[in-house]
Parts: C-alpha cells; structure tokens; sequence
C-alpha cells in the first residue's frame, strides 16, 4: 500500500507541471485529467488515506476541468470537494480552495453571478489565512487565470 502513497503524490505533481505548461496540447490535456484521477485514486488506496486527501483530490480533478473549459464535469467535483470541506468543517487554506473551486466551475459553466460569489467568498478566506507562505500560494492561484474572458470575476480590492 505505500506504492499507492508514494504514486498519489507522483500524479499530483504530474498533474501541476503540466497546469503550469504555457503551450499545452490534446495530449498533455488528456494526460493532465488522467493524473489527477490517478492521483485520487492512489489517495484512496493509500495506508495514509485520509479524508482532506480525497478533498483535495476532488479540487484537483475539479481545477483541472475548469481549465480545460469543462463545466459541467469542473462543477461536480467542486460540489464533491465542498460536501468533503464541510463534512470535516474545514478552514483556512482548504476552505478557501474548496470556494475557490466553486467558483472557477461555475466560471468554466458560464455562471458570472455564482462565480463571482464564490470568488469573493475564497479571496475573503484567502486574506485570512495564517502563515505568509500558504496565503501567498492561495492568492497567487485564486488570481491565477483562465477566469473565462466573459466572466471575468469582480475583485474588490
């Protein structure tokens, strides 16, 4: 069972450099999903598995969706994310995540209202969050793009 451990995060960081990628194709788009399933999955089966894993494999799988422009599917992994977030009343750095799914989903459905509700709500989490370097993160990936031309999120700052 520690392959599983050691394969989770393998995928996870898979799944990141190929986010990051500035030109990606078809084919890293396909191998991008897949490694963040994968990573989930090794997750679950892992002797370390533990709940805010599974969450934050959900956003994963939901982050990625919505990059690719994939509404629908980015939708129902943020609402599998937030029923985790909230079962294990989460806070701080995993809260703001988990609206900060939310709300990229509903930018990649085409929901500017919700979008921006939850966007506010994650960039309200975001400035609270303890520890300079996890806040940092946080915001840089909140502000990070797409967002969607057309809905672009209203930020009050």
């Amino acid at each position: 069972e520690k392959i599983h451990h050691y394969m989770g995060i393998e995928h996870n960081q898979k799944t990141w450099k190929l986010l990051e990628k500035k030109a990606r194709n078809d084919t890293d788009n396909h191998r991008m999903l897949a490694f963040a399933k994968a990573s989930l999955y090794h997750w679950q089966n892992s002797q370390e598995f533990q709940l805010l894993n599974e969450q934050r494999g959900e956003w994963m799988i939901s982050h990625v969706f919505s990059v690719l422009g994939k509404g629908k599917e980015a939708l129902s992994h943020a609402k599998k994310c937030w029923v985790l977030t909230e079962s294990l009343n989460l806070q701080g750095f995993d809260l703001g995540y988990a609206y900060e799914a939310l709300a990229r989903a509903h930018g990649a459905s085409g929901h500017s209202e919700k979008m921006n509700e939850y966007f506010l709500k994650a960039k309200d989490i975001g400035k609270q969050i303890e520890g300079n370097k996890d806040k940092e993160i946080f915001l840089a990936d909140l502000h990070f793009d797409p967002w969607f031309e057309c809905t672009k999120p209203m930020d009050d700052s």
